[in-house]
């Protein structure tokens, strides 16, 4: 079945993280035309926190994952050594 929305109302659905449209709604900020890496940006200067929360809450997620691939380096080097000269 074919849903047919009115021609005034912009598409939304970018691809761009839900989170970045969440905040940009409570902020106010009209995102029609941005891309992610854009409403990243702009968010960044208008509401710098947000981003700090979300790098924050990302690292914490991400934690094991981290120390699993520093554990793996530090046992295995890197895929690259071989080709350092010094």
């Amino acid at each position: 079945m074919l849903v047919s929305r009115p021609m005034d109302v912009p598409d939304l659905d970018q691809g761009i993280d839900p989170e970045l449209l969440a905040q940009a709604e409570r902020l106010g900020i009209s995102v029609v035309g941005m891309s992610e890496t854009r409403l990243r940006l702009h968010l960044q200067k208008v509401d710098p926190a947000g981003g700090e929360e979300r790098a924050r809450r990302w690292a914490e997620e991400n934690a094991e994952a981290i120390r699993e691939h520093n554990e793996r380096i530090a046992q295995r080097g890197l895929i690259s050594d071989h080709f350092r000269r010094w």
